[in-house]
C-alpha cells in the first residue's frame, strides 16, 4: 500500500514543527547528508542491513550486528539509538528519520518499502544509490584536485615573480638609462600596480565571497547564476547531465518503491537546490495532477534534452516508466563518467601551456632588454 499524497503533506508539518532539521538535508545536490555523517557511512549502512536481512536475520538480530561493528561513539550511540526504537516497536524508517542524519529520500524509500514488504530490495537500491554518488564524488575530486592545485601554485610563481624578480630588474635598467622594449614596460608597471594595490585586491575578492555567500539563497541569484553555468562551454552540458541524472536516479528509487509518480516528483522537488531543476519539478508536478502527460510536461522544460523526453514519452506510452528512469540513469552515469574524464584530460594540457605562456611572457619581457643591451655593445 503506497502513501496518499495527504498523508506525506500531514507528515511533513508534523516534522516542520519537531525540529528544524529538516533545512539540512534539502540537499540534493552531491552532499544529502548532514556534514557528520557522510553518504558513504550511508552506503556502508544500507549495505550490511541488505546483505543481513538477505541472509534471513530479523531486524532485531542485523541492527545488533551494526551496532556492535560500529567503533565511532557517536556512530555507535546513534545506531544503539535506532535499535532501542525498533525494538519498542517503531518503524525503522521513523527510527532513522529522528536521527536527522537521513534525508526525506532515505526516509520515504525505507517507509514505503516497509508497508510493501520490498524492503531488502529498496536497501539494495539505496547501497547502489549512494555508491554511484560516491563515485561521482571522488571522480570530480579527482579530476578537479589537481587544476586547482596547478593554478594555485602559479598564483604563487607569478605572484613572485612581479613582486620579487621584476623589482630587481627594474633597479638594473633604470642604472643604465636604456630604451626599454613595451612589453617589459608593460610587465614592470604591472608589478608595480600588483605590489601597490595587492591589499586592495585582496579585500575586493573578499567582498565578492562574503556577497555572493550572504546572497546565494536568494532566488535572482539562483536564477543568474545556474542560467550562466548551463551556458558554460562544456561544463554546461557536463552540469545538465549531472541533475538530470541525479533526478532519474532518485525517480527510479521511489517509483521501484511503488509510490506514485506525482508523490515522486513532489519529493525531488523538495530536495533538489538547482533552481531550474526546482522550477522544472514544480512545473511537472503541477501538470501531471491537472492531467498531462510527463513526456509533454518536460518537453517545455529547457533542462531536459530530447533523449530524455523522447524515452520518457516511450515509457508512458508502454507503462515502463520505471525501467525508463533506470535506463535514463544508467546512460547518464556513463556518459558523465567519460565527459568528467575527457574533461581531466584536456585541462592538464591546457593549463600546462598557459602557465608556461604566463610564466615564459614575464621571463622574457625582463631579460630582452639585456639582450638588446649586449647586441649594442657587440
Amino acid at each position: 500500500m503506497s502513501l496518499q499524497l495527504t498523508d506525506i503533506k500531514k507528515h511533513q508539518r508534523k516534522t516542520k514543527k519537531k525540529a528544524s532539521w529538516l533545512s539540512k538535508v534539502m540537499n540534493y545536490n552531491i552532499n544529502l547528508s548532514s556534514k557528520s555523517f557522510s553518504n558513504k557511512k550511508k552506503e556502508t549502512f544500507f549495505g550490511e542491513l541488505y546483505i543481513l536481512l538477505s541472509s534471513g536475520l530479523d531486524f532485531r538480530s542485523a541492527l545488533e550486528i551494526v551496532v556492535a561493528e560500529q567503533n565511532n561513539e557517536k556512530d555507535k550511540a546513534m545506531y544503539t539509538d535506532v535499535y532501542n526504537k525498533v525494538v519498542r516497536g517503531i518503524s525503522l524508517s521513523d527510527a532513522l528519520e529522528d536521527t536527522g542524519k537521513f534525508n526525506k529520500n532515505d526516509y520515504y524509500s525505507i517507509k514505503i518499502g516497509e508497508e510493501t514488504g520490498r524492503i531488502a530490495e529498496v536497501l539494495e537500491d539505496l547501497t547502489s544509490y549512494y555508491t554511484r554518488m560516491i563515485k561521482q564524488n571522488r571522480q570530480l575530486v579527482s579530476v578537479f584536485s589537481y587544476p586547482i592545485l596547478v593554478l594555485i601554485t602559479a598564483f604563487v610563481a607569478v605572484f613572485f615573480m612581479l613582486n620579487v624578480m621584476v623589482p630587481k630588474f627594474q633597479d638594473i635598467f633604470n642604472r643604465s638609462n636604456a630604451e626599454l622594449p613595451g612589453l617589459t614596460k608593460k610587465i614592470m608597471q604591472l608589478s608595480q600596480f600588483t605590489s601597490e594595490n595587492f591589499g586592495i585586491f585582496f579585500l575586493f575578492i573578499v567582498s565578492i565571497i562574503v556577497f555572493i555567500y550572504s546572497i546565494r539563497k536568494k532566488e535572482t541569484y539562483r536564477r543568474i547564476s545556474s542560467s550562466i553555468a548551463l551556458k558554460l562551454p562544456y561544463f554546461g552540458n557536463i552540469i545538465r547531465m549531472m541533475v538530470q541524472q541525479k533526478l532519474f536516479q532518485t525517480l527510479a528509487l521511489l517509483t521501484a518503491s511503488k509510490i506514485t509518480l506525482s508523490q515522486a516528483l513532489q519529493l525531488v522537488r523538495q530536495m533538489t537546490t538547482f533552481y531550474p531543476m526546482q522550477k522544472a519539478l514544480e512545473k511537472m508536478e503541477n501538470d501531471i495532477l491537472h492531467g498531462k502527460s510527463l513526456h509533454e510536461s518536460m518537453e517545455e522544460c529547457s533542462i531536459f534534452d530530447q533523449r530524455a523526453n523522447s524515452l520518457v514519452k516511450v515509457g508512458e506510452e508502454v507503462n515502463k516508466l520505471e525501467d525508463i528512469f533506470t535506463t535514463l540513469n544508467k546512460q547518464y552515469a556513463e556518459q558523465l563518467e567519460h565527459s568528467i574524464g575527457m574533461l581531466g584530460d584536456l585541462l592538464e594540457p591546457i593549463l600546462i601551456i598557459f602557465i608556461g605562456l604566463l610564466v615564459g611572457v614575464i621571463l622574457v619581457a625582463m631579460y630582452l632588454p639585456m639582450f638588446q643591451m649586449g647586441s649594442v655593445i657587440h
